[in-house]
């Protein structure tokens, strides 16, 4: 009788663990390998910097860049009907409770919106969505721990001064072809 009683437990706690909702990782998951998308990993080391003259601040707001992902996907003539299924399931997966948008905006053929997961002194992600119609969209995911505005303007001031090592964006050399 016991042992019945821990398998159906066990299939209870496996059952309501799992998750149907979209969420931005899972479509970048499922979506990574998908023709027309380009999906790239970036971590910290892509910023080559002497670690040794940098502010406090600026070793803090670093320490916490965890990595960021990108998932571009490059609209064409035949694919302009599939763009707009695909930014419409973005859209509605950033709408989603966990996300928090800090701003909007919209210039022409161009919109592109910034949204942030946590609260506004512990932040864990940034997500940036921009989209274009005849370009295609892109989303950037900027993943960290315990990040905060603060950080994020030092890593923008950091990226200003630091070299690229290049060979992380690679993939994307496909995109400008």
């Amino acid at each position: 009788m016991r042992i019945t009683f821990y398998i159906l437990a066990l299939v209870l706690l496996i059952f309501s663990s799992c998750n149907n909702e979209p969420s931005l990782q899972k479509y970048f998951v499922e979506h990574s390998e998908k023709k027309g998308f380009v999906n790239i990993d970036v971590s910290p080391s892509i910023i080559n910097l002497d670690k040794s003259k940098l502010t406090e601040n600026q070793k803090t707001a670093l320490e916490s860049f965890d990595k960021m992902n990108v998932l571009v996907y490059k609209t064409d003539a035949y694919n302009r009907a599939a763009y707009d299924i695909e930014c419409k399931k973005v859209s509605q997966i950033l709408k989603g409770k966990e996300f928090q948008e800090l701003m909007k905006f919209r210039s022409g053929k161009d919109a592109a919106s910034v949204s942030f997961v946590g609260d506004e002194d512990h932040i864990n992600e940034f997500i940036l969505f921009a989209k274009n119609k005849e370009k295609g969209f892109a989303v950037v995911r900027i993943l960290g721990n315990d990040m905060n505005p603060n950080n994020i303007m030092n890593m923008i001031s950091l990226l200003k001064s630091a070299t690229i090592d290049m060979e992380q964006l690679k993939p994307l050399e496909s995109l400008m072809k």
